[in-house]
């Protein structure tokens, strides 16, 4: 029986509905499906972002859809505090722009640094979005854009808006200015 934190924020712990050992997950995890590269996508990503890791590594030991008894790669992961699960599963589905991870920032320098390292080898897309070398759609975003797009103001909102559909690459001093009215 899975046991719940009284704080749904609190990392929980038992036994899953498949009676499988939980190690110490949150509710909700993100589980990346790779077609061969589980294990190369997390040491990338934990080299780029701060308060990440890459944690248990094992292989399904059972036959599956995706291969043989030792062949699936199963890597826990931590990056930017949230744990994740990736696996190397063959391509019965391709990562597409349906689900993809956002990634808050306070300052432009921090969304250069990842911008910068998550591009390599990868695809710049419009507003925000770039797809990375594994194939992965990322957004990201300064943390202002939500409140300037949210604001009661919404002429203001909507510059804010107009500006962020023109940038591929956001910037929060371009956002402002949109803001305040400049051009």
């Amino acid at each position: 029986m899975l046991r719940l934190a009284a704080d749904p924020k609190r990392w929980i712990t038992g036994v899953t509905s498949l009676g499988c050992a939980a190690s110490s997950r949150r509710k909700i995890t993100p589980f990346p499906w790779y077609a061969k590269a589980a294990e190369k996508a997390t040491a990338f990503y934990v080299s780029i972002f701060p308060d990440s890791r890459v944690g248990r590594r094992a292989t399904m030991p059972a036959e599956s859809p995706s291969g043989a008894p030792d062949s699936v790669k199963v890597v826990d992961f931590t990056h930017f505090g949230q744990a994740s699960i990736a696996m190397n599963a063959g391509r019965l589905d391709p990562f597409n722009h349906a689900v993809s991870f956002v990634v808050n920032f306070d300052t432009q320098a921090e969304i250069d640094t990842c911008w910068n390292a998550l591009l390599e080898g990868g695809s710049a897309e419009p507003c925000g979005w770039l797809n990375d070398r594994f194939g992965v759609s990322w957004q990201m975003v300064p943390k202002v854009l939500t409140d300037m797009i949210a604001d009661a103001d919404r002429p203001m909102a909507a510059r804010a808006a107009e500006a962020m559909l023109g940038l591929v690459k956001l910037n929060i001093a371009t956002l402002r200015a949109a803001c305040e009215g400049a051009p």
